[in-house]
């Protein structure tokens, strides 16, 4: 038997009914042998909700607080879990982030793990206790407690698990598995056995929702074990491990990303160092910049476009505003009305005409690409938002990902 990490999202723990299924799954783990650490996310729309709540009180208010008040939907999540299992008679803890030894760095609502202190767990796993910890959050150098963003909890995961050494670390979803595409969109979707640990992480940085791309880079990184499953269905989930060697397939999946947004500077000028200065502003301010685009050079000006997530559109045009004297736009254009749609697959490395394969099925469904970015072993088009689902479902066939 070994040491199991088990992560259960929003949904999974959504009401009392779910929280008892949860706990029964927690409790046959435990029962096979196994020491059990949980990590838990907010149950539902709860983050949703108090984030309402902040709204009605202060549009402003501070970083710091809005962790604070965030940092609580999981807390509710860990103790009522705790009881649903002290329920069935096992011996169980739940701690919050800071409790388990979370230690991150001082950005707040986007904080980074910089270690965990695995001390406080081990020591309740020698009492042969279940451990229930608070994802998403963690404490930082000032003792103030630091929430981790979008698909935290995936990342407290996986570093608890990298930190204890764990045989497996489990990710428990509403879906069964990682998909060729998101099977709402391709029912004929086909489910993964196993993916590589780069092509997840292609997959979960180009919108696939299964995973955060942060808590994959971890996975890698310290060689976790990871499965990704369902909490509704007893069934074999996707395996993600750093080779693979059973499936060789060209096209691993399709993933869609909605989250993003079009940004243009318009006649610049065409002079060495302007694109150093653009970027450099907008990494000082934690704004991730993806696809760019670049023309080439015309009478002494150029045009650099480039995207960004939604949530930092706004703060990336009032940089872009306030260091305009510096940048030299004659005009700043954005568009919310996009989506990046990528396909991604460790077979491409080795077969030329994955991107005209790709064109074609564009081409055929009528879809205007807008900016095109390539890695090696994934390639990605911007194109309008309406557009997006077709696009989708135009490649999946045109791959005969089906099959």
């Amino acid at each position: 038997m070994g040491l199991i990490v088990q992560k259960f999202g929003g949904s999974s723990v959504a009401d009392a009914e779910r929280v008892f299924r949860v706990a029964n799954r927690v409790v046959d783990t435990y029962d096979e042998g196994n020491d059990v650490v949980v990590v838990v996310s907010a149950q539902g729309d709860t983050t949703d909700d108090l984030i309402a709540k902040a709204q009605e009180i202060n549009k402003n208010a501070s970083k710091r607080e809005m962790d604070v008040l965030l940092s609580a939907g999981e807390q509710i999540s860990m103790s009522l879990l705790a009881m649903a299992i002290e329920k069935l008679g096992r011996p169980v803890v739940s701690l919050t982030g800071w409790q388990a030894g979370v230690n991150t760095d001082i950005n707040y609502s986007k904080a980074r793990i910089k270690r965990v202190v695995g001390e406080r767990i081990h020591h309740e796993l020698d009492k042969k206790k279940i451990v229930i910890v608070a994802g998403f959050q963690g404490i930082n150098k000032f003792d103030d407690i630091t929430t981790l963003g979008r698909g935290g909890s995936d990342t407290s995961a996986v570093a608890i698990a990298a930190a204890l050494g764990a045989d497996l670390c489990q990710i428990f979803t509403d879906v069964t598995g990682v998909y060729t595409t998101d099977p709402r969109i391709v029912p004929e979707a086909r489910k993964l056995n196993e993916i590589t640990y780069d092509e997840m992480l292609e997959l979960a940085s180009a919108g696939a929702n299964v995973l955060h791309n942060r808590s994959v880079e971890l996975a890698k990184k310290f060689n976790v074990n990871m499965e990704v499953l369902s909490s509704f269905e007893k069934v074999p989930g996707t395996i993600v491990k750093e080779e693979n060697t059973v499936e060789k397939m060209l096209i691993r999946g399709i993933a869609r990303d909605n989250d993003v947004a079009r940004i243009a500077l318009v006649n610049i000028d065409d002079t060495p160092g302007k694109a150093f200065q653009i970027f450099s502003i907008l990494a000082k301010k934690k704004v991730n910049v993806d696809v760019i685009l670049q023309s080439i050079g015309r009478d002494g000006s150029k045009d650099i476009s480039f995207t960004v997530s939604s949530d930092d559109l706004e703060t990336a045009l009032n940089i872009i505003n306030e260091n305009n004297a510096i940048i030299g736009a004659e005009k700043v254009i954005h568009d919310e009305n996009v989506s990046k749609v990528s396909v991604v697959g460790a077979g491409m490395t080795s077969n030329p005409g994955v991107a005209a394969l790709m064109f074609e099925a564009l081409y055929d469904a009528g879809i205007n690409i807008q900016m095109i970015s390539t890695s090696e072993i994934r390639v990605s088009v911007l194109i309008d938002r309406k557009d997006a689902e077709k696009a989708v479902k135009a490649i999946h066939d045109k791959f005969e990902l089906n099959n």
